[in-house]
């Protein structure tokens, strides 16, 4: 027995002196620091087969440390710029807030001047450290914009020069002359999943540096047909004074660019947990070319185009809705050229396969104009092959405003969309609607004035300002277009002939 508690007090004597060493006279190691960046290794599914799948990776970033990292590069941005008087003018929250038919239709009031000068406000953020800034165009249009101020979160104040704006995303690229200035990186929107969280950064109601947080409530929502965009909605608040600010992830990235909010039109049309922002994959796309060209040149087919039904993939012997039905061909367009028809149905661009009109019109923008584009097109249930050559969309017409220099009677108008005229809180789906009437022109003599639908002009219909323009350019200066122009007013509509002169 006395040998065993020998080699027992030894063997305890021993663990002593190597726990010594060990704590002791062997250097502590630091613990390496977190990496922020770090993901958590999925759980292995239980037993359960109908269980739900395991949950996805979860990067380490928390919002604090997100808001401390990307605030720095949010600024506020003041704008001065010119209004015409009798111009269907856009709010901060355009386009959805309280009053809204009233903001967008106002009545004319005489005597008053032609242009005023108004203040907007809303955000912006830092995407290089040379200065150079991403926001909304809406908040910046150049042919208004007298003036861009804007403000850092250390109190710093620039005149911004406005670089680019792209009014079919609404978009726009300021540069400061600034250095090392800190700034959030563009993300990967393809990769956000309904549901993640996110964090949105902004100036709501002049609230400077407000941080909000809410999850992805859906992907690819369209509101507009007439633009080019696919919009993340999220339920993070966003109000005035948000749009331009960053929609980030909770990687640090930004995947979206706060643009407008849908409110119940009650209680100061403030934030209901309907918001939208654009994709961070589109401003890639666009910031290249406004850093280059000052503008974004989109490809042109020449086809009003929509989504298919069930009913219509029927009757065009389809094996499936997938693609966009062709409405009409515009004369001399590449569509015509390439003798696309109505009722042919386009299904694939270059080999990939499209879904929609929205992704048709996507993928036809980003062709380069004077390139050739192979199309994909059943015709009375048969599969054929066209070649196309793509040409320039023109900016005037993408943003819906009459483009004749020659020939004029003074308004500028938007064709109507059946998604547009929700917006709008129209009945009438088909048409021009009228955005400004220029004071001292024709239309103005006529008592034209914005709100109003033209519907026909010589007695035919128009749906495209291409189709106003051709009509114009055929009439010889001195004579008159009889307009057919629809009034909506409470519910109700009517039609009235007036005769306007062409200059």
């Amino acid at each position: 027995m006395r040998k065993y508690a020998w080699i027992a007090a030894a063997g305890f004597t021993l663990g002593l002196l190597l726990a010594g060493y060990l704590f002791l006279i062997v250097p502590e190691k630091s613990p390496a620091p977190p990496d922020v960046f770090a993901t958590a290794a999925p759980k292995a599914p239980g037993p359960n087969l109908f269980a739900a799948p395991p949950p996805q990776e979860k990067a380490t970033l928390d919002f604090v440390t997100i808001a401390e990292r990307i605030g720095p590069a949010v600024v506020r941005i003041e704008a001065e710029r010119k209004e015409t008087s009798r111009a269907l003018g856009f709010d901060d929250d355009w386009p959805f807030g309280d009053d809204f038919f009233n903001r967008i239709f106002p009545q004319p009031r005489r005597g008053q001047p032609d242009s005023d000068t108004v203040q907007v406000g809303g955000t912006g953020f830092f995407i290089t450290a040379d200065g150079y800034i991403l926001t909304n165009n809406h908040l910046v249009e150049k042919d208004k914009t007298t003036r861009v101020l804007v403000t850092t979160l250390a109190g710093k104040e620039y005149d911004a020069e406005i670089v680019g704006t792209d009014p079919g995303t609404d978009l726009a690229l300021l540069k400061v002359k600034a250095k090392d200035t800190p700034f959030a990186e563009l993300g990967d929107s393809a990769k956000v999943k309904v549901g993640e969280w996110v964090l949105a950064i902004g100036n709501p109601l002049g609230m400077e540096h407000t941080v909000t947080a809410g999850i992805v409530s859906y992907k690819g929502r369209s509101i507009d047909t007439q633009s080019y965009q696919d919009f993340i909605q999220t339920d993070a608040a966003i109000n005035r004074g948000n749009s331009g600010g960053p929609l980030i992830n909770m990687k640090g990235e930004v995947i979206g660019i706060n643009s407008n909010i849908v409110t119940s039109g009650l209680g100061g049309g403030g934030n209901i947990g309907i918001g939208f922002a654009i994709p961070s994959d589109i401003a890639k796309k666009v910031v290249v070319q406004l850093r280059e060209k000052g503008r974004v040149v989109r490809g042109r087919l020449g086809v009003q185009i929509r989504d298919l039904t069930e009913g219509m993939a029927k009757q065009l012997n389809l094996k499936s809705k997938d693609g966009s039905v062709v409405n009409s061909v515009e004369p001399d367009s590449p569509a015509a050229k390439a003798q696309i028809k109505r009722y042919d149905v386009i299904v694939g661009v270059n080999g990939q396969p499209v879904k929609n009109s929205d992704e048709l019109r996507f993928k036809i923008a980003d062709i380069r104009p004077g390139s050739k584009v192979t199309l994909g097109i059943v015709r009375d249930g048969k599969e054929m092959t066209v070649t196309a050559v793509v040409d320039e969309l023109e900016p005037e017409r993408e943003k819906g405003q009459v483009a004749s220099p020659d020939k004029d009677i003074g308004v500028s108008v938007v064709a109507l969309t059946p998604q547009a005229a929700r917006r709008y809180g129209l009945k009438t789906t088909e048409g021009l609607l009228i955005t400004e009437v220029r004071r001292g022109s024709e239309a103005d003599r006529a008592n034209l004035r914005a709100g109003l639908i033209i519907i026909e002009v010589n007695r035919r219909s128009v749906a495209s300002v291409r189709d106003f323009e051709d009509i114009l350019k055929r009439t010889a200066a001195g004579d008159e277009v009889l307009l057919l122009v629809r009034q909506e007013t409470d519910g109700r509509s009517q039609d009235l002939i007036i005769p306007v002169k062409v200059r």
